[in-house]
């Protein structure tokens, strides 16, 4: 009977393991992404490279999920265009340097949470996808998820624009945002 009951504990604290716990975002295999509309004819394409969080898995789900991106980051391969993005006109990272963003919850394939700009604070609902948990080559656990959605820039004082020639303005409103997660079990 003691065996059975041993049994059962470990059972029941390795399903822990693979259907919960907390996890930090593993930069190295995290995106995360966004385009823009470029002269109303193109989009480009950026990231951030440097960025941290946590989420908790409970059931094959994400139940928590706080995320910090350095703004100072911002990389779309232009550095002229880089440094605009972090002066006053757009990011000022010097006056804010994070950008945040904390998971209400999550219902189906919707997630729903508070991202802050700038310090103004918006809701925000973003396509959620959950890829799952698995246990990699090295024994570590591992959980993955992608997060993609829009906002409008301006609603988070990124304002700065040029009017073209030919009509319309140089930087779209709309940034559509992707984020590819993947985190590795807190121990």
């Amino acid at each position: 009977m003691k065996k059975l009951v041993v049994a059962f504990i470990a059972m029941f604290l390795g399903a822990s393991v693979v259907f919960g716990g907390t996890f930090k975002v593993d930069s190295v295999h995290t995106t995360v992404g966004f385009k823009v509309k470029h002269m109303m004819i193109s989009h480009v394409t950026g990231k951030f490279e440097k960025f941290s969080g946590t989420f908790d898995v409970e059931d094959n789900k994400v139940v928590t999920l706080q995320g910090v991106i350095e703004a100072e980051s911002i990389n779309t391969d232009k550095k002229e265009r880089d440094e605009h993005l972090r002066s006053a006109d757009f990011f000022d990272v010097a006056k804010y340097p994070q950008v945040t963003f904390v998971l209400d919850k999550v219902d189906g394939d919707k997630a729903y949470g508070k991202l802050t700009i700038k310090d103004v604070t918006k809701n925000v609902v973003l396509d959620y996808e959950f890829g799952g948990v698995a246990k990699d080559p090295w024994g570590q656990t591992r959980a993955g998820l992608t997060l993609e959605g829009k906002i409008n820039r301006k609603d988070f004082g990124l304002k700065w624009n040029k009017m073209l020639e030919t009509g319309g303005v140089l930087v779209g409103d709309i940034v559509k945002m992707e984020v590819n997660i993947e985190g590795v079990l807190e121990k």
